[in-house]
């Protein structure tokens, strides 16, 4: 069976040694000394990995129960639910007036990694009601968060997101379901949603839903949606639950991962609703779902890398497998541990040095999220939302194929079920997939995020990159990650140049190549990531530090990064710069 064991002290790196949380001047970072971290990272991992790790295994294997309407969790799931509410876990890092913790969304993000590492269909209840809660947060009247957020925050309720109907996923502006206005206020919601994650289940007394509909006469297409409050059963003005709302399950999917997570057919039927934000405004107050919901599926794409490199790592170490073609390491047993062949280490290379770029690039991520909120820095908000698509694409894609490696370290017994290496595989798959594809994800960086605000904020990335580079380029112990960044770097501009020189011209030659520009600005930014590892770890160990294996291991990893997994960037500008000729070539009748 696969174990998970929290990596806090990578965390602990990331945080203080590379972003200097402490030293910042965001509003509630003051509080992040080093040992308040460790021991909010401490005892989240201790959670994650003794109680909510061992319900992994179970929960893929039973998957969720639907029998007479009633949606049900696998074994173990609603004690171990009640822990993580108990500990208060699930308001960590909302506000205090609601019942959370108003801690900053790095420490969020951290702790959710960890849950996600651990259990990723487990973790997906009290993710997706953090997601519904901060949509009602920012666009709610006060009657509704007073009504909803205190029992949302403590996961008392959960909540969901609803977009997709069996017809119309990506393009939200085909949706029928309906919303009729009432006498009162409020709503009443019929149609048909598909794929809801923790749409239903037993550990909750109830479940609030966000529903995306229209209201007939209004606009046409996508600015014709909405957004509504639906509850699963109706509250009394007094907070009290009262009557069953006409809200259903018609079943719950079978699907190829994330068992433990009920993903539900739902029906409604005249179902009572209230508008959240304005009228047609839908997609605007489903977007602060949907952005956070990103960052968190990039945090789930990582976390399954992890578990599935640490568990590939020790299967490595004890294996035997051959002998080393430089002369025996185990030379009194049969043969040499899989760690001693090359391609084993190419493998666990490449997952080693994604899993902690992709880590820093995710708690960079959160940081702007803190700088933009807290600080109220537009500009952070601009740099955050270029990343959004990259965050959630490349990790997710990455975090993928890494889980793949880890599966292959395997070799057969990756294959077999028994020793659960393709559950991470399975879990994994559907990152790439859900809160928008990731071939979405790529047209919205290319098409809507390079070109926002007249490209200041990609040109900010840029500023960034030049800035460290130029700060560092005449550093010695610098010179294997300047120069390789720097040259990434260029790659990435000159993609940018070609869309600009091309893309008006013939749109195609830009839709073509934004996969390719969504990874390669992705191994930029954990280019970035590394140099700034780098440099703290070259610092360190000038300071004396008692850990220097630590921090030499970075070094070296970094360098793997710079000359092995980097490099990919000149790779994808190629396919950019070749165009969209050869994509479009064919007419749909030879396919």
């Amino acid at each position: 069976m696969p174990t998970y064991t929290a990596p806090t002290k990578d965390m602990q790196f990331v945080l203080h040694d590379v972003l200097n949380v402490s030293a910042s001047d965001i509003p509630g970072y003051a509080d992040l000394d080093r040992d308040f971290t460790n021991a909010i990272l401490e005892e989240a991992g201790k959670l994650a990995g003794g109680v909510v790790a061992p319900l992994n295994v179970v929960g893929d294997a039973e998957g969720c129960s639907f029998e007479n309407g009633v949606v049900g969790t696998p074994t173990g799931f609603k004690e171990a639910f009640e822990q993580v509410k108990d500990g208060g876990w699930t308001g960590l890092d909302m506000p205090e007036e609601f019942g959370g913790q108003n801690m900053p969304a790095v420490i969020g993000t951290a702790v959710g990694e960890l849950f996600s590492g651990a259990n990723q269909a487990f973790t997906m209840y009290q993710g997706l009601t953090h997601g519904a809660a901060s949509a009602i947060l920012v666009h709610g009247t006060e009657q509704q968060k007073a009504t909803y957020l205190p029992k949302m925050v403590s996961c008392e309720w959960t909540g969901t997101m609803n977009l997709t109907e069996p017809h119309c996923g990506t393009d939200l502006g085909l949706m029928r379901t309906k919303a009729e206005p009432q006498g009162d206020g409020s709503y009443k919601i019929s149609g048909q949603k598909i794929f809801i994650s923790a749409g239903d289940h037993d550990m909750a007394e109830n479940i609030v839903h966000l529903v995306l509909a229209k209201i007939p006469g209004g606009p046409d297409g996508i600015k014709g949606v909405s957004l509504f409050i639906v509850p699963k059963v109706m509250v009394n003005e007094d907070g009290s639950l009262g009557a069953r709302n006409g809200v259903s399950v018609g079943a719950i999917e079978h699907k190829m991962g994330i068992h433990g997570n009920s993903t539900c057919v739902m029906n409604y039927d005249e179902a009572t609703g209230y508008l959240l934000g304005e009228e047609h405004k839908g997609m605007r107050a489903m977007f602060t779902m949907m952005n956070e919901a990103r960052l968190g599926v990039g945090m789930q794409g990582l976390s399954q890398a992890e578990a599935a490199y640490q568990n590939a790592v020790e299967y490595a170490k004890d294996r035997l497998q051959g002998r080393d073609v430089t002369g025996a390491k185990n030379p009194d047993g049969p043969a040499d541990p899989l760690i001693v062949h090359p391609d084993i280490r190419r493998a666990l290379m490449d997952q080693k040095s994604f899993v902690e770029g992709g880590r820093a690039f995710l708690l960079w991520g959160a940081n702007l999220i803190d700088q933009a909120h807290r600080s109220e820095d537009k500009d952070a908000d601009g740099l955050v939302s270029l990343m959004t698509p990259v965050i959630k694409g490349f990790l997710t894609d990455e975090g993928y194929q890494s889980t793949v490696q880890a599966q292959q370290v395997y070799g057969g017994h990756g294959y077999i079920e028994e020793h659960g290496m393709s559950q991470f595989t399975r879990d994994a798959r559907i990152t790439m997939i859900y809160e928008g594809a990731n071939g979405v994800q790529a047209l919205d960086l290319v098409g809507r995020k390079l070109a926002q605000d007249s490209g200041k904020h990609v040109m900010a990335f840029f500023e960034i990159v030049k800035t460290f580079c130029k700060e560092h380029g005449d550093d010695e112990a610098m010179a294997d990650f300047v120069g390789p960044l720097k040259d990434a770097s260029k790659h990435l501009q000159a993609a940018g140049m070609y869309f600009m020189q091309n893309g008006m011209k013939n749109p195609n030659h830009a839709l073509a190549g934004s996969y390719d520009f969504m990874h390669l600005f992705g191994h930029v930014c954990l280019g970035l990531m590394w140099a700034r590892m780098a440099k703290a770890a070259n610092t360190a160990l000038a300071e004396g530090t008692s850990d220097a294996a630590f921090y030499e291991t970075k070094l070296t990893t970094a360098r793997y990064y710079m000359a092995r997994r980097l490099p990919a960037t000149a790779m994808h500008l190629a396919r950019i710069e070749s165009g969209s000729d050869t994509v479009m070539a064919l007419d749909a009748e030879q396919f």
